[in-house]
């Protein structure tokens, strides 16, 4: 079929649908081969994108209307500027994708301002128009793409460097395709919104609301995942199980703010001290946990054990400033193990963890309760 039959064809047809101007499906069947088609209506079931869509759409479109270059563009009012999105040129004239220019020098603001949907004479509507004179449009036809809360997303054209007549099927086409396009944008960015909530619900499910860090949930996985890549690679795995010791003491003296404010700062110290791979969680209350990787031999191990506790206790001891509050806080208990992944499961290997965290408490006691006095005596002079 040649391209130039197409609008004497369409001035044969009657306008018989009965649903907002939409044509028939044996008006749209008169206007093109049943083989194309067929293949654009495959083309809109497997869509997946609206790329996908939108291309054999515009080269319908152009079988329909006889002009030479169809295309989507994005408005963004704020920013004063459309955007072709996508396009397809059959002949001379070449509207490219990603072209973008003022807004209000375009056709399309000047044909939504009007209520004009199409001219065959550009320069004698808007000869002022800057766009069309360097793109050569003489006739031209557009329809807006709004979403269903009344938004304007953009708008679906037709153009052509010839005067063609547009017949009023050809109008009802266009308007159809723009609802079409219209409707697989919503569904794309509901798409986008329900994966960006399951994001967030998942990011909220693994992560501690007051400090940000890992959660309990997320941290005894990555100590799974950790025992699970230690038996790959021949490692072992690092567990530090942190007790913040006069804890009670200070939410007791200063006030729950004060506490939340002091493990939230210990929760940015801890972080400053993890070497790369390490994984920090707050288990919950003023308890924290680092997992990680150390080398398979037993010297090598307790080496890197011992200098992470070294370097972690040196982190959250002395100093802190909270708002009107602050005092020297003597440091945490800590237990910590390097655990052989073949001789031992992730949940033995974190009650041992905690079982040394009690041991080190113990031997820290006298410590322990020198600090809890000097916080009862500020609690009495308050």
């Amino acid at each position: 079929m040649v391209m130039e039959t197409q609008g004497d064809k369409l001035a044969e047809i009657g306008c018989g649908s009965q649903h907002r101007g939409v044509p028939s499906m044996n008006q749209i069947n008169a206007m093109v081969p049943q083989e194309f088609l067929e293949r654009v209506s495959s083309t809109l079931v497997s869509a997946r994108t609206v790329g996908q869509l939108t291309h054999p759409l515009l080269e319908l479109l152009e079988l329909i209307t006889g002009l030479e270059s169809t295309y989507l563009t994005r408005i963004d009012a704020d920013a004063g500027v459309q955007t072709i999105i996508f396009s397809r040129n059959s002949k001379t004239m070449q509207i490219p994708e990603g072209l973008s220019v003022p807004w209000d020098d375009t056709l399309c603001k000047r044909a939504l301002d009007e209520g004009r949907s199409y001219t065959e004479d550009v320069s004698a509507c808007w000869g002022d128009s800057e766009a069309a004179r360097s793109l050569g449009i003489r006739t031209y036809a557009s329809t807006p793409v709004y979403l269903d809360d009344n938004r304007l997303y953009g708008t679906l054209c037709a153009a052509s460097t010839e005067s063609r007549p547009f017949s009023r099927e050809g109008r009802q086409v266009l308007t159809l395709f723009s609802t079409l396009i219209a409707q697989h944008i919503q569904r794309e960015q509901l798409l986008e919104q329900l994966q960006k909530a399951n994001a967030a619900l998942e990011a909220e499910s693994s992560t501690d609301a007051l400090t940000g860090l890992p959660n309990r949930r997320f941290a005894l996985m990555a100590l799974g995942r950790m025992f699970t890549l230690a038996e790959r690679t021949g490692q072992r795995v690092l567990i530090v199980f942190i007790d913040l010791d006069g804890f009670k003491s200070i939410n007791d003296t200063y006030g729950h703010d004060a506490g939340d404010a002091f493990l939230i700062e210990v929760g940015h110290r801890l972080s400053g001290g993890l070497r790369t791979g390490d994984v920090l969680g707050r288990l919950g209350g003023d308890e924290f946990i680092v997992v990680g990787l150390v080398p398979s031999g037993e010297m090598a191990g307790a080496s890197v054990a011992e200098a992470t506790r070294r370097r972690l206790a040196s982190l959250i001891e002395g100093e802190f400033a909270l708002g009107p509050c602050s005092f020297a806080y003597p440091g945490a208990s800590f237990g910590v193990l390097h655990a052989d992944p073949f001789s031992t499961s992730p949940e033995q290997a974190l009650r041992d963890a905690d079982a040394l965290m009690y041991a080190d408490k113990r031997e820290r006691r006298r410590e322990v309760d020198h600090f809890r006095g000097r916080i009862a005596e500020v609690r009495e002079r308050a």
